[in-house]
């Protein structure tokens, strides 16, 4: 496991979290959305760097 796809993995989890806690908060959905797409990119592109693939 590199560094990299570790903080990306890592950032991806938080943003997770900050998607729970603003849906409790009721924000603006635009911002839940872009928090969204921002947690999935992370999270896919800290698991397509991982060398478990190979």
């Amino acid at each position: 496991m590199t560094g990299l796809s570790t903080i990306l993995i890592v950032v991806g989890l938080f943003l997770l979290g900050g998607i729970y806690s603003f849906v409790k908060q009721q924000m603006p959905k635009g911002l839940i959305a872009l928090l969204s797409v921002g947690a999935v990119m992370c999270l896919a592109a800290g698991v397509m760097r991982l060398d478990v693939w190979a």
